[in-house]
């Protein structure tokens, strides 16, 4: 097969075929639902390094090295070289590097700590082991990368994408334009230049007091970022000389944590940092316990979204940044107090101010009903089409990943765009680690009439990049024999309502438990567990 200039088509794009190639980038692809989405994600984010297609096409040979600048065994060893691929990272990974950051800071004679981080997990992680090593932290993120464009178009990882993917399954973009628009979206090094998890995470250390202000929204590739780290190693320095004071377990409060929460609804910010706050909380001797996703919740009610970054709005990091960023953004928590004084520029509309928010309120939501008794998290902000956040529609249920992946794109499957597609058995245990696979793709047929959001449902979780109508985190998840998540079949009638906060499907209570006594038996007689079936 050739393109419109009978170039052979790359078969990493070839919609038509499945990925037969193991070799260098094309083995242990994310299930999304779409291995070829997969492959795609995958090359946005290395071609940032500079490979071309032809490199990424090659075999990979990795280099693994033990270097530490504590251990002189071992000083010979070159600087540690990054490695930027992975399939999507398991939340057990968090805590292993949290247990590792714990312990070396534990470990090793350190008065103070920069924690250097960036993408999505490692922030969250080294904040969890510092407050647990309890010696003063200061993070250090590398900062979000510069937005590219196509055709006079800015487009940035990875809100576009998704958005571009979706066109190019959908038809609508040419096989010509989706190879261009992968060597434009990530054009230099950094994190997500959106407000996915990383952004969200460095926003909410700014609110926790643990970064400088313009810590968080610097591009990584600027002067700026240069001089944010030599401030960042004088503080460090500084905090040497107040060690009691400073240590984690004394400057965090429960306020903190408030206002982190303020922060995250503010900004639009990622639900995967709903998680994380949770995990970083409970790592606090002081404060465990005393915040829950209610609170997330009630916050939410009280504060609107200021802050016009993609998925939620049109614009990217280095808007916010160039807007003023962290320092400019109001407090709706100090709302009496008169704001920072900062010369915003007049062309740039990123920060909000109260009387004319994005979105009026609760950015993240938190659901509640006999769907999700133990709740669920829905970035409210980022539906497509508003009319979703109260609708009800007839479940497309799919057991797990691969039976997404299999299934999704049949052009028999029973769905049509009021349809509310369902996937079980992304939770935590039931894909052990709850990787980022709970976002389920709209079905090839139905994105071919143009439609762009649909209602999904699942209890994994998704990049904070990605938008849609999305219910996310369901508890308890689908592998707890007891989940009426677990218990949802074709047909079923699910209803959301985000104004009340409600997920439920139309069943009576005494039909759920039938089936739940039904699923328990049945895994029985089989000896196996939800998650196995």
């Amino acid at each position: 097969m050739t393109d419109s200039n009978n170039n052979p088509i790359n078969p990493d794009y070839d919609l038509d075929k499945p990925i037969t190639s193991k070799v260098g980038l094309r083995q242990g692809l994310a299930s999304y639902g779409d291995p070829h989405f997969s492959l795609f994600l995958r090359k946005v984010f290395i071609k940032a390094l500079g490979y071309s297609e032809d490199a990424l096409s090659r075999p990979i040979i990795g280099i693994v090295n033990t270097y530490s600048s504590f251990n002189p065994c071992h000083a010979n060893i070159p600087q540690l070289i990054d490695a930027s691929f992975s399939s999507p990272t398991s939340m057990y990974l968090r805590n292993l590097m949290s247990m590792d950051t714990e312990e070396m800071i534990a470990a090793q004679p350190c008065d103070a700590v920069v924690l250097i981080g960036g993408c999505d997990k490692t922030t969250p992680a080294q904040l969890m082991g510092g407050i647990s090593a309890n010696k003063p932290i200061l993070h250090l993120v590398t900062g979000p990368m510069m937005p590219g464009s196509h055709r006079g178009v800015r487009i940035g990882a990875c809100t576009d994408c998704r958005n571009n993917w979706a066109k190019y399954r959908a038809g609508s973009l040419d096989i010509e334009d989706i190879t261009a628009i992968n060597d434009e979206l990530a054009p230099t090094g950094g994190t997500c230049g959106v407000m996915g998890t990383a952004s969200t995470m460095a926003a909410i250390l700014v609110g926790l007091g643990m970064m400088p202000f313009a810590g968080a929204t610097a591009p990584a590739v600027s002067a700026s970022r240069l001089r944010i780290a030599e401030a960042t190693g004088g503080l460090a320095v500084a905090a040497c000389k107040d060690v009691e004071r400073l240590r984690p377990q004394a400057l965090l409060t429960r306020e903190s944590f408030l206002n982190a929460i303020t922060v995250l609804q503010a900004i639009g910010g990622s639900t995967n940092a709903v998680v994380h706050l949770m995990a970083i909380i409970g790592r606090h001797p002081k404060v465990a316990g005393t915040i829950t996703l209610d609170t997330v919740d009630e916050i939410g009610r009280k504060t609107p979204l200021l802050v016009d970054l993609k998925p939620s709005g049109d614009n990217y990091m280095t808007d916010f940044h160039n807007s003023g960023g962290m320092l400019a953004l109001p407090n709706p928590r100090r709302r009496n107090r008169p704001p920072i004084p900062h010369p915003r520029p007049q062309e740039l509309s990123v920060i909000q101010p109260f009387d004319k928010p994005l979105y009026p309120a609760s950015s993240l939501v938190v659901l509640r009903g006999n769907l999700a008794p133990g709740g669920a998290v829905m970035k409210a902000s980022a539906s497509k089409y508003r009319n979703l956040l109260q609708h009800t529609g007839r479940a497309v249920v799919f057991a797990n990943s691969a039976d997404m992946a299999e299934r999704i794109d049949d052009p028999d499957l029973d769905v049509t765009p009021d349809s509310v597609l369902v996937l079980q058995s992304v939770g935590p245990v039931g894909n052990p680690g709850m990787p980022e696979a709970g976002m389920v793709p709209i079905p090839r047929k139905i994105a071919a009439q143009g439609v762009l959001d649909m209602l999904r449902l699942s209890d994994g979780r998704m990049s904070g990049t990605a938008g849609g109508t999305i219910g996310l985190h369901i508890s308890p998840e689908s592998a707890d024999p007891k989940s009426p998540l677990g218990i949802v079949r074709d047909g079923d009638v699910i209803t959301l309502d985000v104004e009340k906060r409600g997920l439920s499907v139309d069943l009576c209570d005494e039909e759920i438990a039938q089936r739940i006594q039904e699923r328990i038996k049945s895994f029985e007689q089989k000896d196996e567990e939800p998650w196995q079936s």
